[in-house]
């Protein structure tokens, strides 16, 4: 007879093969037996969302936690439209766009149009829902080739998303204007349909990001075949960065959400007049933070880190040929892998104050900070050599949060646009709050990111003559939220305010 741990391995066998490539599973009660379908359950390692429907979970998981259904929500709702609805649905024009644009953010409603005739508001998991209804859908359905999501082309998406999308998402609206190199299956669309307004809409938003010959031929095409056109521009502000075409839209994104955040970290984060007295008396400064340092960086990563074990690592007395216990080899090679990094960026500092070029120095060294976090890792077989080198390669989600970073292809593109950004902006206070966000939007590497940003956000505020500032494990889920904000809402004011209050009290 078979065991309880044999039965289970048989209902996991099930599970793997209802998992997509990424290893997650979006189940219809009706593809898996009761039998097998309850014991899954009750060990945790899938949840329900709906009635008969499930994602995969893990056991682990604290009550409450978000992140299995965030991590799932795009497959999810993928799997369950195509299951209720076949080919006849589509995304709304707004959220096509939001995917063109690289924003895979999980909105709180999903607007699904459908040609099948019902309308209904389906509510899933941590106060997210669907609202379907009967609508025209694109013509033709476009796929979003990752996540198998019917979405409207490019083109018509810009034509039929709403006017206050220009407005409420300008980053993502002028991504995408600025992907479109040739207005004729614009053209096409209006013509055909005879919509004057959204013609004159999108010549006016082509106008305002600088694509002045595509607003130009929209405006003279339609009035040389008898259309009344006027030209209206659906931004409230004007944008700052010249028109050119792009290709990928991570990099315009990341260059329109600098230019948008930083004048709210310029008004919000006190300009002081102070330098540091001499490299010697800066790095001996941050050598003295060391240890309170590294107990807070460490810990808001959920590491278990002792006074006694960073001591140990600072004297040299810690031995890797120890006999620990797997969690306390965890902790052990974190708190070495940032005695380790500490060193290197120390380095770093004292070349930039010695008159390097900030963002050159970080983009040159991250590598190197990287590769130490996680050396004693590799030392003692918790990773491999080859996960040391270059950028993820896989997809990461953040745990609890509704933001997706960057998919492995896209940071490979985004990462130079970053060190671009932070090489070439002037006040240390943008890129010391720009650099450490836009780094965990990006999430570069499969783990260490927060520490990294951190340590890249010192080396910003100490080429401003601020102090070097430390994140208080106590004031985490202050930190985590005001990240929160900025990564879904692209709103930076939260962040700017809670380094403000730090970087105050540590400058006193």
């Amino acid at each position: 007879m078979a065991t309880l741990q044999e039965r289970l391995a048989e209902s996991l066998k099930e599970l793997q093969k209802l998992q997509n490539k990424n290893g997650l599973a979006v189940i219809k009660s009706a593809n898996i037996s009761r039998t097998h379908l309850g014991r899954l359950v009750k060990n945790g390692f899938i949840q329900e969302v709906m009635k008969g429907w499930y994602i995969s979970s893990r056991p682990d998981s604290t009550p409450g936690d978000s992140t299995n259904w965030y991590t799932s929500f795009w497959f999810f709702i993928s799997e369950y439209a195509n299951t209720r609805f076949g080919n006849e649905w589509c995304l709304s024009a707004d959220q096509s766009l939001a995917f063109y644009s690289g924003n895979r953010t999980v909105p709180k409603q999903v607007i699904i149009r459908t040609s099948k005739g019902a309308s209904n508001i389906v509510n899933l998991l941590h106060d997210t829902s669907i609202l379907y209804f009967q609508a025209s859908i694109a013509n033709p359905i476009s796929k979003e080739p990752k996540l198998g999501l019917n979405i409207y082309s490019l083109a018509e998406a810009l034509i039929e998303c709403s006017p206050v999308f220009f407005r409420s998402d300008s980053v993502s609206a002028r991504t995408c204007l600025s992907m479109v190199s040739d207005v004729g299956d614009i053209l096409k669309i209006v013509l055909e349909k005879g919509q004057t307004t959204k013609a004159g809409r999108l010549a006016g938003a082509f106008r305002n990001i600088g694509h002045t010959s595509a607003a130009d031929e929209i405006i003279s095409t339609m009035k040389s075949l008898g259309y009344d056109i006027r030209e209206e521009n659906p931004f409230s502000d004007q944008s700052a960065i010249a028109y050119s075409h792009i290709v990928s839209p991570y990099v315009m994104r990341l260059k329109l959400m600098w230019n948008k955040m930083r004048d709210v970290v310029i008004d919000n984060f006190p300009q002081i007049q102070h330098s540091h007295p001499s490299i010697e008396v800066c790095i001996k400064d941050i050598e003295a933070l060391y240890k309170l340092d590294a107990y807070h960086s460490l810990s808001i990563e959920g590491y278990k880190v002792t006074d006694e074990l960073i001591e140990k690592v600072k004297s040299g007395n810690w031995k890797p040929d120890q006999d620990f216990s797997d969690a306390e080899q965890v902790n052990a090679m974190a708190a070495r892998g940032y005695w380790q990094a500490f060193q290197a960026v120390k380095e770093s500092v004292k070349n930039i104050l010695g008159g390097d070029n900030p963002g050159e120095i970080v983009n040159n060294d991250h590598r190197v900070w990287y590769r130490e976090l996680f050396a004693p890792s590799v030392a003692v077989g918790l990773l491999k050599a080859s996960d040391l080198t270059g950028y993820r390669t896989n997809q990461v989600y953040i745990r609890g949060s509704m933001h997706t970073p960057l998919n492995p292809d896209a940071v490979r593109e985004a990462m130079p646009v970053l060190f671009e950004l932070i090489k070439n902006e002037p006040d240390a206070i943008v890129r010391a709050v720009l650099g450490h966000f836009i780094f965990v939007y990006i999430h570069p590497y499969m783990d260490g990111n927060g520490r990294i940003a951190r340590f890249l956000m010192n080396a910003m505020l100490i080429s401003g003559g601020y102090n070097w500032t430390i994140i208080p494990v106590e004031k985490r889920q202050e930190y985590m939220v005001a990240l929160e904000k900025a990564s879904v809402n692209e709103d930076i004011s939260d962040f700017t305010s809670f380094l403000v209050s730090l970087v105050h009290f540590n400058s006193k």
